[in-house]
């Protein structure tokens, strides 16, 4: 993805691949398993709300994936 305003974030919990998507532009929040079942959306997020999301994230041990990286490539 080359849109400046997308996050992604990738982490292992339990025995689950899960992936983030937050769009800060449209304040949404996507998550996803493995196998790119959408688990969780969460629309009309603000900017500080996002912050928060992103450090719970990071708790579980998060890469975050720059625009350029494919993905699953540092697995």
């Amino acid at each position: 993805m080359k849109a400046k305003n997308i996050h992604i974030w990738i982490w292992l919990q339990g025995l689950h691949i899960l992936k983030a998507i937050l769009n800060l532009d449209n304040g949404i929040l996507s998550i996803y398993n493995e196998y790119d079942d959408l688990i969780l959306k969460r629309t009309g997020l603000n900017k500080n709300q996002i912050d928060e999301v992103e450090k719970c994230i990071i708790r579980y041990g998060a890469k975050k994936l720059d625009g350029t990286t494919k993905p699953f490539k540092f697995l």
